[in-house]
C-alpha cells in the first residue's frame, strides 16, 4: 500500500492489494494501464485503433489515477540542474574583458564559448529526443554527469594565480560538454510534467523548470562580476561555480523514474514512435505558428544576454551595471511567470495569452534599440524589466500549446524541436551581432548599434505568425487535444485527492 507520504494531503488511498497489481507501473483493476514506455512503443496504427475502439475510455472507468508528492523531488532537481547549467553558460560572458585578459585571448573569442555552448545544444538534439523518449530520469542523469565533468574541466584550464595564466582550450572543452548536458534538461520539463502532473499543474511545473535556465543566467551576469574584479581573479570565479554545479548536480542520481501508477487519462495513452511523430508534427501549420516565433525569440534573448554588457559599456555602463541589467531582466520575468502560469493552469487561454506576449516582445525590441544611447540605467532596466516579463511569461504556455496541438505525439518531441532551434540562431545571432559591431574608430567605440537594430528588425518580422492563430476558419485546428482526452479521469481525481 502507498504510505501517506506518497499522496497529496492525506488524500484516500485507492491503490489497489498487492496481488492484484503486476508491476510498480502497471494496475489491474479489470483493464490494464498502459506505462509511458510501453505506450512510446506502439505504432501509430495501435494508436488509431485504440482510439476508435474506445479502450481509452473503458481504462478511465477502470484505473485510480492519482498525482504523488515523490514528483516535487524530481521537479526540484531538475530545476536546479536547469539554473546550474544555464550559469555555466554565462560564467565568462559578464566580465569578457577580465576574461580576455586572463586567457591571453580576444574578447570575440570569449563569445565564442557562448556560441559553442549554444551550438552544442543543436549536436546533441537526436540523442536527447531519443533520450527523453524512453523517460526524463535518463536524460537528467546523463545531464548532471556532463555538468560534473564539464565544469572541473574549466577549472583545470584556468588554474592559474597569474593574470594571464588560463588555457582557453581546455576551458572550450569543458564549456562543450556543459553545452551539451542543456539540452537533456532544457527540453525535459514538457516531459516530467506530462508524467508526473495533470493538467492543472501542467503549466506551472514546465513553466519552475524551463525558466530556472535564464534564472541560471541571471546569477552569472550579477554575481560573477563580483567574483571577478580583476583578471587574476578569474580563476576563483570558475572554481566557485564549479563546487557550486557539484553540490546541484549529485542528487539527480536520485530521482524517481516514474509514478507507480498514472496521474491521468494521457498518461496511459500511446504515444507515436519518434520518426511518425516528427512527420505528424511537421504537417501542422499550427505548429509552424508557434515554432518560428518561439525560436526566433530563444535566440534573440539568448544573444541579448550574452551581449548585453557589450551592448551597454560603450556607452559609460559598468560590468556591474550591465550584470544588474541581466539580472532585471530574468528577475522581471520570473516575477510574471510565476503570475501568469497558474492563472493559465486554471484557464487554458494559452492562445490568447500568446497573442498578448508576442506583440510585447516585438516593441520592447524596437525600443531597447536606442536604450543604451540614454548613458543611463533607468531607461535599459525598464525595458529589460517588460521585455524579461513578456519573454517569460510565452516560453511555457508556448511549450505546453505546442504539446496540446500534436498530443498524442510524445511531449519531448516539440520540446526539443523548438529549443534546439531557439539554440541555433542563439548561437547565430551571436556571430552575427559581433560581426556588426563598430569598429575602434567609431563613436563610440566598438559600439553594438547595428546589432540592436538587427535584433529588432527580427522581432517585428516573426510577430503576426502567432497572430494568427485560430483565424481564416481555422479555429478547431487550436483545440487544446491533451487536456480534453484528460476530461473523464479529471473527475475521478478530484473525487479521490487534491493536486
Amino acid at each position: 500500500m502507498s504510505s501517506p507520504n506518497d499522496n497529496n494531503g492525506g488524500a484516500i488511498n485507492t491503490e489497489p492489494p498487492l496481488d492484484e497489481r503486476k508491476g510498480e507501473g502497471q494496475v489491474e483493476t479489470g483493464a490494464t494501464a498502459k506505462t509511458p514506455s510501453q505506450g512510446a512503443n506502439m505504432k501509430v496504427d495501435d494508436v488509431d485503433a485504440q482510439r476508435d475502439n474506445g479502450v481509452a475510455e473503458d481504462q478511465t472507468s477502470a484505473v485510480q489515477y492519482r498525482t504523488y508528492r515523490r514528483r516535487w523531488f524530481g521537479l526540484v532537481q531538475l530545476t536546479l540542474l536547469n539554473i546550474i547549467v544555464s550559469w555555466g553558460w554565462l560564467t565568462f560572458a559578464p566580465v569578457a574583458s577580465n576574461a580576455a585578459s586572463f586567457y591571453n585571448i580576444h574578447e570575440t573569442s570569449i563569445n565564442w564559448l557562448s556560441t559553442a555552448f549554444l551550438f552544442s545544444f543543436v549536436v546533441a538534439s537526436p540523442v536527447v529526443l531519443h533520450v527523453l523518449h524512453r523517460g526524463p530520469k535518463p536524460a537528467i542523469i546523463t545531464s548532471a554527469g556532463l555538468i560534473l565533468v564539464g565544469n572541473w574541466i574549466r577549472y583545470a584550464g584556468s588554474y592559474s594565480s597569474s593574470p594571464s595564466g588560463g588555457h582557453f582550450a581546455a576551458v572550450m572543452v569543458g564549456q562543450i560538454l556543459i553545452g551539451l548536458a542543456q539540452p537533456f534538461v532544457l527540453a525535459a520539463p514538457t516531459r516530467y510534467s506530462d508524467l508526473w502532473f495533470t493538467d492543472r499543474g501542467r503549466v506551472a511545473a514546465t513553466a519552475l523548470a524551463s525558466l530556472a535556465n535564464p534564472f541560471g543566467a541571471a546569477l552569472g551576469q550579477l554575481i560573477v562580476p563580483f567574483w571577478v574584479e580583476r583578471p587574476s581573479q578569474m580563476s576563483r570565479g570558475v572554481l566557485y561555480v564549479s563546487i557550486i554545479s557539484t553540490v546541484l548536480s549529485l542528487p539527480a542520481f536520485f530521482i524517481p523514474a516514474a509514478p507507480p501508477t498514472p496521474v491521468a487519462p494521457s498518461s496511459t495513452t500511446a504515444k507515436i514512435p519518434l520518426l511518425p511523430s516528427l512527420r505528424q508534427a511537421s504537417r501542422s501549420l499550427e505548429v509552424y505558428l508557434i515554432l518560428i516565433p518561439f525560436a526566433v525569440y530563444v535566440g534573440l534573448f539568448n544573444s541579448c544576454s550574452s551581449l548585453l554588457n557589450q551592448m551597454l559599456t560603450p556607452y559609460g555602463l559598468d560590468d556591474e551595471q550591465a550584470g544588474l541589467g541581466g539580472a532585471v531582466l530574468i528577475l522581471a520575468g520570473l516575477v510574471a511567470a510565476a503570475l501568469t502560469a497558474p492563472l493559465l493552469d486554471r484557464t487554458k487561454a494559452f492562445v490568447a495569452a500568446i497573442r498578448a506576449a508576442v506583440p510585447l516582445i516585438a516593441l520592447c525590441y524596437l525600443v531597447f534599440l536606442w536604450m543604451p544611447q540614454t548613458r543611463d540605467v533607468p531607461g535599459p532596466y525598464a525595458v529589460l524589466a517588460f521585455l524579461g516579463a513578456a519573454s517569460f511569461s510565452l516560453v511555457p504556455v508556448a511549450l505546453e500549446f505546442l504539446v496540446e496541438l500534436s498530443h498524442p505525439v510524445g511531449p519531448e518531441v516539440t520540446s526539443v524541436v523548438a529549443w534546439s532551434a531557439g539554440q541555433l540562431l542563439g548561437g547565430c545571432f551571436i556571430v552575427i551581432s559581433d560581426a556588426l559591431r563598430a569598429g575602434d574608430d567609431a563613436s563610440p567605440p566598438r559600439h553594438m548599434r547595428d546589432a540592436l537594430v538587427f535584433q529588432a528588425v527580427l522581432a517585428m518580422l516573426v510577430m503576426p505568425l502567432p497572430l494568427c492563430l485560430g483565424l481564416f476558419g481555422r479555429s478547431h485546428k487550436v483545440s487544446l487535444k491533451r487536456i480534453r482526452s484528460d476530461e473523464p479521469g479529471m473527475h475521478q481525481l478530484s473525487s479521490n485527492m487534491t493536486d
